[in-house]
């Protein structure tokens, strides 16, 4: 004989069931995340950037940040850049197929040295073009008026040593720059110089010790000999004793 069910049994059982479904429902839910929460950590920490954080590589303390090319412009420019973006240097430079040369407002010769020559000997510790070719080419073109000497020689205090910063340049192109400009200043001014050689002859000294700039460097000590005269010999001496001279 079947048994009748009272309907207040019914309604507890259907509660009873209905409590086990949503606890059943709730757990699922909460594993669910669980498992997205840690599928979520274990892909951040298995990541390239975060291994990089873990295990840092050897060449992460030689190249401690990669360059970004678009920062370049949130950089604050050098004086010379600030100078020449502005106008302030009388000349520009003009692309040729061949080679480059730079074009002038007004003639060089017409031009005060003053600070001019200055700023541009500043220009020579540039590393990025055009200000590289502009500073030394201008700084050539500008020493080779007839009125240079004159021009020159009142401006040796100061321009010394802008000259010896580029000399101490960690860039060697900024070195070699500097070593021209010098050579090309004692053929203008001459013996005028020899006062001031003892404090560019010490950085000259330090780079003799590098094999690539020994012959360029010599030459550079024959020229400051030939425009200084025997003068300038006992300034070389006393600071780099294994120069020879080119009268020996």
């Amino acid at each position: 004989m079947q048994k009748s069910e009272c309907p207040g049994g019914t309604q507890l059982r259907n509660r009873v069931t209905g409590n086990c479904d949503q606890r059943t429902s709730s757990s699922v839910q909460i594993k669910h995340r669980t498992i997205v929460q840690q599928s979520k950590s274990s892909s951040s920490t298995s990541s390239p950037e975060s291994t990089r954080k873990l295990h840092p590589r050897p060449s992460d303390k030689l190249n401690p940040k990669t360059i970004n090319p678009f920062a370049e412009q949130s950089r604050a420019p050098s004086a010379f850049a600030a100078i020449y973006s502005k106008g302030g240097i009388p000349c520009r430079l003009v692309h040729g197929s061949v080679k480059h040369r730079l074009q002038w407002e007004c003639p060089p010769e017409n031009l005060p040295f003053d600070p001019l020559l200055i700023t541009l000997a500043e220009g020579l510790r540039e590393t990025k073009h055009p200000y590289t070719f502009v500073s030394k080419e201008a700084f050539r073109e500008l020493l080779l008026v007839k009125s240079a000497p004159e021009k020159a020689v009142p401006l040796l205090p100061r321009l010394i040593p802008v000259l010896k910063a580029a000399l101490v340049h960690s860039d060697d192109e900024v070195f070699e720059r500097g070593l021209n400009a010098l050579v090309q200043l004692s053929i203008v001014v001459g013996p005028c110089l020899n006062d001031h050689l003892k404090h560019l002859l010490t950085s000259l000294s330090k780079r003799l010790m590098d094999k690539k700039f020994k012959e360029p460097i010599t030459t550079a000590l024959q020229k400051l000999e030939q425009h200084g005269g025997s003068a300038s010999l006992v300034v070389i001496k006393s600071k780099i004793p294994t120069y020879c001279s080119i009268c020996c």
